[in-house]
């Protein structure tokens, strides 16, 4: 039924004395239709429109009215009428309505219908019902319709009450009450539930405020059940049970909804066992009862405080405040599902939730937080699909995972956690995607005992250590921001095997990933940068993948192989770090490919102390030193590499060094394409050497090499410069269109130091000056003895490496062929040595 209703005027309070106003028209539905009968035969059908008079011929239809109607109707002043009206029920105020427009405004005052939607619901705020299922509490000043109470008055009219000593008195008034005949009212819930058969009942509860103790609620069908109080409703509206569960929902009630009500077990033998299968919330079998807005509390010490259990049991949970129980908050098993959002889940003795048996649940954006045991439990078979959830402050693990659970865990955050952050052990698996997990005292996430699917760890910030995945652990590590650990990022160890993908790992207090005592895993396209100690670490026989990563910024080296740690490195930027940008040493033979190595700022490569290692087909260029170093006994193998544009040497090779170099391509180099020294002997084949910035290949210090097959041309100093006492295996090189600057500036008679300065050494014969006491670090080229040094005490020393001291002005007599000198850093015979890891000692 249809009326029309006041206009905004309508909701001045208190009433103003008010004429006949001239507001627009509008309409609004009645609380019950059916109720009408006595009223015109147009208004049940279309309340609120007045019934059209039917037309006749001539003037009659324009008679004029009454002279008693006529002054009801316009001259009545309003707040009379309105007083008037303050004394009649819903079905007459609709009545009313009905008579003429300006009674049609009247009657829908906002005021008239607060009033009796208070006398009747209790609510202090409109609680709308839309649909089924459906409830919700609006500001009426914020409301977008005029008059919200009458718009809930109508959704909710149809219903029974609760409402404990109201039934006889409503029942005792029946005049009083008239028009009321589809209200119910009953004493207690259980006899509410009774009245569910009745024709005229269509399946909605309100349970006023109070208190309802031992009540047998076992919910067979889909009934509505709402709290209806004033202020907070769920405060004021109390069901519990001291001997049995408060609800239990059985098969056949699918769409029941349970609502706005504080739900308590409190049985009187808090630990009798018992009560294991008592609850305050006990949904079974085959149905999906809605739980929304409710405060759950057990003070049982056994079960759950809501126990979801069996194939079928599918119940939708909004909204609920499950905390302060003695026990498990949520507990979902037996293959049961259910969709869970929005809870407040906290401060309960056992875990906040747990998932087992098959159950398999949707969790969002609940808030599980400051428990006695840890947030989330899953185990044996559990599953579960958990997104957006605040999981922090928990005694033990925020998220804990074992025996074959396989939970998949989305954009949560875990953090703060008294223990650990996340917890996969004993066969646990698990997806953890794009989480934040942070600030917690341990490990923010450890993953052991053969944890077979897969982990994915988004961003992590956590204050000890990181990701920990050992005893043959697996796992998806995806989409995560790890950073600001105390340990190292992700550590993966003990034949682990995970996939870590898509993450950034940075601002470590140690290094980003750790893989130790035979751990593997596949390790692709991260960015790990900025870590106090190694990016990456890969040592004791480990044998990772790492592919596609950014791995830069690092305070130390990026990527460093040590004590037989193996594995595959391909297809990375590895850049800008303090020392080398990837470091071999002790027995290490890892595979390098198609890495862009630069910006390293103790060179791009380091191979020492024994190590070994293919390294091919990679870009090494613009690195402050040696763009590989290769020393102690080490042989790696270098093929098909482009090693240029370093602002030192190509490859240096020194202190027992090997190597076999084929096929790479080194070229504009600052220093030496290739520097060969201190009794190393490599082997080069097929290398193309050229447009260095100095020579092409020095070998000095009692070094060999062979030969064989390479190309030599464009160097600024010369091709291949031998120092004394060196002997070279040589076989069809081609050395060939150099520029010879040495050989031509000690033509011209110029001074060595002219074409080198300080920052270059070429190589040639070079003396001392005994006249000039000239030291043991002293060297003098062969034109300044002719020209500076002529007729002084001189020595030949050898052919070697070496710039001249006295055309950089260090010695007592000045340079009469170098002109200004040049601030002097001591003659090295060598380029200055690698800076080796001392990251062992952080461990």
């Amino acid at each position: 039924m249809v009326a029309e209703e006041s206009g905004p005027g309508a909701q001045n309070s208190p009433y103003q004395l008010r004429r006949k106003s001239l507001l627009p028209k509008r309409t609004a539905a009645c609380p019950a239709k059916t109720n009408m009968e006595g009223a015109s035969t147009s208004a049940t059908e279309d309340f609120g429109h007045r019934a059209k008079r039917a037309r006749v011929s001539g003037k009659s239809q324009d008679l004029p009215a009454a002279p008693a109607e006529h002054y009801l109707e316009e001259k009545l002043p309003d707040e009379v009428v309105l007083k008037i009206f303050s004394y009649l029920l819903e079905q007459d105020l609709c009545r009313a309505a009905c008579v003429c427009k300006r009674f049609s405004e009247l009657a829908n005052d906002p005021i008239l219908w607060k009033r009796l939607y208070m006398d009747v619901f209790e609510y202090t705020r409109p609680m709308m019902h839309p649909e089924a299922g459906k409830f919700f509490q609006i500001n009426p000043e914020e409301y977008e319709q005029p008059n919200p109470w009458k718009e809930s008055f109508q959704q909710l009219y149809k219903g029974a009450h609760v409402k404990t000593g109201f039934a006889e008195h409503f029942y005792s008034n029946p005049a009083r009450y008239k028009g009321r005949e589809n209200m119910l009212y009953y004493d207690t819930i259980e006899d509410a539930l009774g009245g569910v058969q009745e024709a005229h009942f269509d399946g909605l509860i309100f349970v006023h405020s109070g208190v309802y103790t031992d009540e047998w609620i076992y919910i067979e069908s889909p009934i509505t059940m709402i709290g209806a109080a004033p202020g907070k409703v769920a405060d004021k509206v109390i069901i519990e049970n001291t001997r049995d569960s408060t609800f239990v929902f059985m098969e056949g009630s699918e769409d029941a909804y349970v609502g706005y009500m504080t739900i308590k077990f409190n049985p009187d033998d808090k630990s009798a066992q018992h009560h294991n299968a008592h609850h305050c919330l006990e949904i079974t079998v085959n149905c999906s009862p809605s739980i929304d807005h409710c405060i759950i509390r057990s003070t049982c010490t056994v079960g759950s405080a809501v126990c979801v259990s069996g194939q079928g049991a599918c119940p939708t949970i909004k909204h609920c405040n499950i905390s302060d129980c003695e026990n498990v908050g949520l507990y979902i098993t037996d293959h049961a599902q259910g969709i869970y959002e929005d809870n407040e889940i906290s401060n309960n003795a056992l875990a906040g939730i747990w998932v087992k048996n098959h159950g398999n649940p949707i969790i969002r954006r609940n808030h599980i937080h400051h428990g006695r045991d840890v947030g989330v439990f899953t185990f044996d078979h559990g599953m579960g699909y958990f997104e957006s959830c605040n999981i922090h402050r928990n005694r033990i693990a925020g998220f804990e995972v074992k025996a074959y659970a396989n939970p998949t865990v989305v954009r949560c955050e875990i953090h703060h956690g008294q223990t650990g952050g996340i917890y996969v052990h004993e066969k646990g698996r698990g997806q953890f995607i794009e989480n934040k997990i942070y600030a917690n005292n341990f490990a923010g996430v450890q993953t052991l005992s053969i944890a077979l699917s897969s982990l994915l760890f988004p961003t992590f910030y956590i204050t000890c250590g990181g990701v920990y995945i050992f005893g043959d652990g697996r796992g998806l590590i995806e989409g995560n921001d790890i950073y600001g650990n105390a340990l190292a990022g992700i550590q993966i160890r003990t034949n682990s095997c995970p996939i870590v993908r898509h993450n950034k790992i940075h601002d470590g207090q140690h290094g980003g990933i750790y893989v130790h005592e035979k751990g593997q895993g596949v390790i692709e396209e991260n960015e790990v940068y900025s870590n106090t100690l190694a990016g990456v670490w890969v040592t004791t026989g480990s044998t990772p993948v790492l592919r596609r990563n950014r791995i830069h910024s690092g305070k130390q080296v990026g990527v460093y192989f040590y004590d037989n740690g193996h594995g595959v490195l391909e297809d990375n930027d590895i850049y800008n770090h303090m020392y080398s940008g990837v470091q071999i040493r002790t027995g290490s033979n890892p595979k390098i490919r198609r890495n862009k190595i630069w910006g390293g700022q103790n060179g791009g490569i380091l191979v020492y102390n024994s190590g070994l290692g293919f390294i091919e087909d990679n870009e090494i260029f613009d690195n402050a030193m040696a763009g590989v170093w290769i020393k102690t006994d080490s042989n790696p193998t270098l093929r098909r590499n482009k090693i240029h544009d370093g602002r030192d040497g190509g490859i240096c090779i020194f202190n027992g060094g090997r190597g076999l170099l084929e096929e790479n391509d080194i070229f504009r180099n600052a220093q030496a394409g290739v520097l060969i020294s201190t009794n190393s002997h490599p082997v080069l084949r097929k290398n193309r050497i050229f447009d260095g910035f100095a020579a092409g290949i020095e070998i000095t210090n009692h070094a060999t090499a062979t030969l064989e097959g390479n190309q030599i041309f464009n160097n600024r100093f010369g091709g291949l410069f031998l120092a004394s006492g060196v002997n070279v295996t040589m076989k069809d090189n081609k050395i060939m269109n150099n520029q010879d600057a040495i050989e031509k500036a000690v033509s011209r008679g110029q001074c060595l130091y002219k074409i080198s300065s300080y920052t270059s050494y070429p190589m040639h014969d070079f003396y001392r000056c005994h006249t000039c006491n000239t030291t043991d670090r002293n060297a003098i080229c062969v034109n300044c003895i002719k020209k500076c040094h002529q007729g002084h005490d001189v020595e030949f020393i050898r052919h070697d490496r070496f710039f001249c001291d006295c055309g950089a002005g260090t010695l007592s007599n000045p340079c009469t062929l170098a002109g200004e000198p040049t601030h002097d850093t001591d003659t090295l015979y060598d380029s200055a040595p690698p800076i080796e890891s001392n990251t062992l000692q952080h461990n």
